[in-house]
């Protein structure tokens, strides 16, 4: 092979892998940002705020349907989702609607259900919630079946608000005292006459055996964390006080 045409054939071959090289580098490093960026989002939006279904803890379940109060909701969650003062996890908080259907608040959250009444794991603690309007909830028999059948395995089973008149018409409280919205234990009394109501403009907050109740909305707070205490201890309960800076509340007075 003549010195010329060699030499032209090694430049080729250079200039060849030299491009090569160079597409490969500027592509690599077009992508790299992208998908670190990605995994970055990723780890940020989802991992870190995923609470982890541990078999070995106490599930709480928290009842959702359409039209519920969005704070007896996120009430019991900002309670019992609190960790240790040691970081540990103490509770399974889960929620459960009728279908898998993302659910609509009274204030016009969407919230999507981790559960169905199909697939609902057992529960330690059932909270049953209220709406503005209960008619279509105490009509429903899969939402009254479903509370009868978690109570039977539930260690107590709380309702908020307007959620007394669910309790009432599964008849699983029956004698037991309660207490519903203010205001509303006149109509409670006198459609489930098997309910001790309470008077609920003198009384907050309720126990009876297994059964707690509450004025509900922000009082569901109170229910929350008095359970809190009965399945932890006074020194947890005022940790996640603390944490939820409810002191800053309690002293807060308002200028009009």
């Amino acid at each position: 092979m003549k010195k010329s045409t060699l030499f032209v054939l090694l430049l080729s071959l250079s200039l060849f892998y030299s491009c090569d090289f160079f597409i490969s580098t500027s592509s690599e490093s077009a992508d790299t940002p992208k998908i670190k960026e990605s995994q970055e989002t990723q780890i940020d939006t989802l991992t870190t705020h995923l609470k982890p279904f541990k078999e070995d803890l106490p599930t709480i379940g928290l009842l959702m349907y359409n039209g519920v109060l969005t704070t007896e909701i996120t009430a019991t969650a900002d309670v019992f989702t609190k960790p240790t003062q040691d970081g540990e996890q103490l509770f399974n908080v889960i929620t459960i609607a009728e279908t898998k259907t993302p659910i609509v608040t009274e204030e016009g959250l969407k919230l999507t259900p981790d559960y169905t009444f199909e697939n609902c794991p057992q529960l330690e603690v059932l909270f049953i919630p209220s709406a503005y309007d209960m008619y279509s909830q105490v009509h429903n028999p899969k939402i009254v079946d479903f509370i009868k059948e978690k109570n039977e395995e539930t260690t107590y089973t709380v309702s908020n608000c307007a959620g007394a008149q669910l309790v009432g018409a599964s008849g699983i409280a029956k004698g037991k005292k309660i207490v519903t919205w203010i205001g509303g234990g006149k109509d409670l009394q006198e459609t489930y006459p098997e309910l001790k109501v309470q008077n609920d403009s003198l009384i907050s907050y309720v126990e009876d055996g297994k059964f707690l109740s509450s004025n509900g909305n922000l009082t569901s707070y109170i229910s929350a964390l008095n359970l809190l205490t009965k399945m932890t201890s006074k020194e947890h309960t005022k940790f996640v006080e603390s944490y939820l800076y409810l002191d800053q509340l309690q002293e807060w007075k308002q200028d009009y």
